[in-house]
């Protein structure tokens, strides 16, 4: 859960600098920008995949118990 929300505030701070240097026509931080916004997107599946993962693994958990 953390990784999908540090994710999605690394995410919106990505695009508040590419639209600022998209404004701005300051190409350099319009790139740090998009290169914000993508790793913040990365990192929100990163963390959709462990929460995935963490459930099947429960879900196996209480298959087996039974």
């Amino acid at each position: 859960m953390r990784d999908k929300i540090k994710g999605r505030a690394q995410n919106l701070r990505g695009r508040v600098k590419e639209a600022s240097g998209a404004l701005t026509g300051n190409k350099r931080r319009q790139a740090e920008g998009a290169a914000e916004r993508i790793k913040g997107a990365v990192r929100e599946d990163v963390g959709e995949a462990r929460r995935s993962v963490g459930e099947g693994l429960d879900e196996m958990s209480r298959r087996l118990k039974k």
